[in-house]
Order: C-alpha cells, then sequence, then structure tokens
C-alpha cells in the first residue's frame, strides 16, 4: 500500500474510532431518541456502515450487497429522524458487527484499487473522502444528540490557548472580485463547485465571531423582547418558541449558567457564543447596528490571498490545522476563548474563522452557478432553495478532514441545537 493510500487508511480507522468512543455506553442510551430533532445514536453508527458499504463496495467496487434489507432504514431521506425509533433498528452489539465487516472490505478495495484511474469515484480517493467526512459529519451530529441527551461524560477539557484583547472589532475587506468556491480540491463536495469569480463591493467583518458576554448584554437589553430587531417569521418564531437565552442558558441571578454535556457550569463570558438559531443571530446584528455577512462575503474573508491573488485551502494558508491553528476535532468540548488563535488569522486579519463555533450566514443554500451533481443529487441538490441558511467555518467538533475555507453546511433558520454561533459585518459607508 503506498503512502496515499496509507494515509486514507488512517483516516479511515481514526473516524470509526471515533464513532465508537461516542457509541460506547449503555445500550439503552444508544437506542432511546433523545430529541425528536435527533436519531437514536444507534441509527447514527449503523448507517454509516451502510453509507459506506453502497458507495465503496458496491458503486465503487461492484461488489454484492451484504445486507440489502436494511438499505430502506438507514436510508436518510426516506424516515424523518422523529420516526426513526419505530424502525427495526440494527441492536447497538449487531450495529457493530456490520459496520467491522463493511470496513474489513472497504479496506481490501483500498489496497487492491487504482487511485490515478479515469473513475470519477476512483479518482484521488474521493470516494473515500466521500464516507470519511460523512462519518465525521455523523459523529458530530452524534456529539449533539448526546449534548441533548444531558449525559455527562463526554466534556474533554483539553487546555486551549488564553484569550487576548488587543487588536481591531472589525477587519476591512476591500472591494474587488475573488474566486468562490474550488476547483482543486479533490475531496471537496459538489455544493462548493465550480469555483467562479464574484465581485464584492467593500465591507468590514467582525475580526472574532459574536462571544457570550456580548450576546448576554444583548438579552439583558431586551432584545428578545423588542420586535425592532426580528425579522417576521424570526418573531413568530421567538413568540412561539419562549425563547429568552441560547439553548442550554438560564440565569440564576445576576450569573448566566448553561449545560454542557450534563455538567451545569458558569457561562463563560469570552468564549463564542453557540446554539443559537439564525433568527437569534439575525436579531443580534440588527440590534448591534450590524448584519450577518452574505456566504461570499464570509469566504472571502476568510480565504482569500489578495497578495497571491488565489484562495487558501484555509485561512492561514496550505498548513494542515494543527492546536495553535484552530480549535477542531473534539480537543475539548467547547469553544476557544475569543482571540485564542492570532497565527490562524485570514490574509485580512479576520480570526478563529474555523474550528469554534459554525457561522450563520445571510444567505440561502444555493447552488453556483455551472453546478452539476456528483456522485448524488441527495447530498447537496434536493436542499438548494429557500428554506436553509448556509453555515460555515466548522465548530470545536469538526473535524479537519471535513473542514476548509470553501466548505458548506445548511440547516434550518430555526435550529439550535447545533454547535452554532455567528459574527457580524456591515456595508462600507460611502
Amino acid at each position: 500500500m503506498n503512502d496515499f493510500k496509507e494515509r486514507i487508511a488512517a483516516e479511515l480507522l481514526a473516524v470509526r474510532d471515533r464513532s465508537l468512543a461516542y457509541t460506547a455506553a449503555e445500550d439503552d442510551l444508544l437506542v432511546r431518541q433523545h430529541s425528536p430533532l435527533m436519531s437514536p445514536l444507534v441509527w447514527d453508527l449503523a448507517h454509516v456502515g451502510n453509507y459506506e458499504e453502497l458507495w465503496v463496495l458496491r458503486e465503487a467496487a461492484g461488489i454484492e450487497p451484504l445486507r440489502p434489507e436494511i438499505d430502506d432504514i438507514y436510508d436518510a431521506f426516506k424516515h424523518p429522524r422523529k420516526d426513526r425509533p419505530t424502525l427495526p433498528l440494527l441492536g447497538p452489539a449487531e450495529a457493530r458487527r456490520y459496520i467491522e465487516g463493511v470496513r474489513g472490505r472497504v479496506l481490501d478495495v483500498l489496497d487492491a484499487i487504482d487511485l490515478d484511474g479515469p473513475t470519477p469515484l476512483h479518482r484521488d480517493g474521493f470516494v473515500f473522502g466521500l464516507v470519511i467526512q460523512h462519518e465525521h459529519q455523523h459523529d458530530e451530529t452524534m456529539l449533539a444528540t448526546l449534548q441533548l441527551s444531558g449525559q455527562p461524560g463526554l466534556v474533554r477539557d483539553a487546555d486551549l490557548p488564553p484569550g487576548r484583547d488587543q487588536g481591531p472589532e472589525e477587519v476591512y475587506v476591500p472591494a474587488g472580485p475573488f474566486t468562490m468556491g474550488t476547483a482543486t480540491l479533490p475531496w471537496a463536495y459538489d455544493n462548493e463547485r465550480p469555483a467562479h469569480q464574484v465581485d464584492l463591493p467593500g465591507y468590514w467583518i467582525d475580526r472574532l465571531p459574536v462571544g457570550n458576554r456580548a450576546y448576554a448584554a444583548f438579552i439583558e437589553d431586551g432584545g428578545y423582547d423588542d420586535p425592532r430587531w426580528w425579522a417576521p417569521e424570526g418573531w413568530q418564531w421567538r413568540r412561539r418558541s419562549g425563547t429568552g437565552a441560547p439553548l442550554f442558558w438560564a440565569k440564576d441571578g445576576d450569573t448566566w449558567w448553561r449545560i454542557r454535556f450534563g455538567r451545569t457550569e458558569p457561562v463563560p463570558m469570552d468564549e463564542p457564543v453557540q446554539h443559537v438559531s439564525w433568527y437569534e443571530a439575525d436579531a443580534y446584528a440588527r440590534w448591534a447596528g450590524k448584519r450577518l455577512p452574505t456566504e461570499a462575503e464570509w469566504e472571502k474573508a476568510c480565504g482569500w490571498d489578495p497578495e497571491a491573488r488565489r484562495a487558501r485551502r484555509y485561512p492561514w494558508g496550505e498548513e494542515d490545522p494543527r492546536p495553535g491553528l484552530a480549535n477542531l476535532g473534539h480537543r475539548a468540548a467547547r469553544p476557544a476563548p475569543l482571540g485564542a488563535y492570532p497565527a490562524g488569522a485570514s490574509a485580512y486579519g479576520a480570526e478563529q474563522m474555523v474550528g469554534d463555533v459554525w457561522e450563520w450566514t445571510d444567505s440561502w443554500f444555493q447552488p453556483y452557478p455551472g453546478f452539476r451533481s456528483f456522485p448524488y443529487k441527495e447530498y447537496s441538490e434536493v436542499f438548494f432553495g429557500h428554506e436553509y441558511r448556509v453555515l460555515r467555518g466548522g465548530s470545536w467538533a469538526a473535524d479537519p478532514a471535513a473542514v476548509r475555507t470553501t466548505f458548506r453546511n445548511w440547516d434550518y433558520p430555526i435550529r439550535r441545537q447545533i454547535f452554532t454561533g455567528f459574527r457580524c459585518a456591515r456595508t462600507e459607508l460611502v
């Protein structure tokens, strides 16, 4: 096995170790549904194996199905999450045996396959990148489920760099064109393609994500009770839901508290706010006299190098993420303090644009000009429209394998259980 294949094998083993770690609890925790927004954990566990079987073994290698009778059960588009507990799911032990059997065959395929051939699924190991990223995304979903469950045991508190107060509140991105999307990153998804030129006017964008202290000031100023700051549908949602603070927050006396994987603790005021919906982010931005950045503004501020006139893979350049550059990979189960990663700044000086929290943008999830579905339209195409808002950047729970300046995430504007935050922007005053 050559070096490239060995790296792929290592990524496959690493993501599987992560999945098994998140599903090592008692069976009762795995088979229960902790929220109608989320699947039982055991569904996610078997689903990643079924997806891997479908794309690597069947589609890329032409191997006969191992368990065709479970395909319908683990088809994410046939059964809403709220209905999955009623399905005849594989039990935890059987799910582990199934995914282990799939993985053994996948490693055999990797050893034999030609990654330099003309087949798009094979080329540059795309199909392996597909299943690695898919499993990491489900691992992050599992973490969100575990947070909703209130179960302790996943609070990893590895040391994170200290924050810092120095630096401007905003950075300026001059007017001009940039290349959005990618034509070169081999494991990029179809919705990140094709690369295309976008010409933007000048704008200001926050150097850092909005922090808990600033967000608490919005609450204390009556931000949740003033319809001036809310989009009409957001105000309806706020009134209907009774929301008055980020998810998992509660106030006792003068202190805000949060629940983090079963642990109740004071809200750290120097961290980026997380577990807020798009509506809440939009309302805060209006209250602050700003707005949410468009997706294009976010990507330019994050990844464009104006001197080299090319896009960077990460805000800081091409170097792979490491602990001194970004907070990724569940090293610690929380965002890092604001200002913790000056070395990870973009060419324009924006910081913490990958890791810590997914960041809401003002854009709907839409295809780029010239978009083509690959390898299947259900990954991106069926979600295009005016239902889902785009998120960018990746959270502390996202793995580096699924993070880059062009990566696009999306969700309903009411979603708060995911590890979401935001930063603000404003148009250049003429």
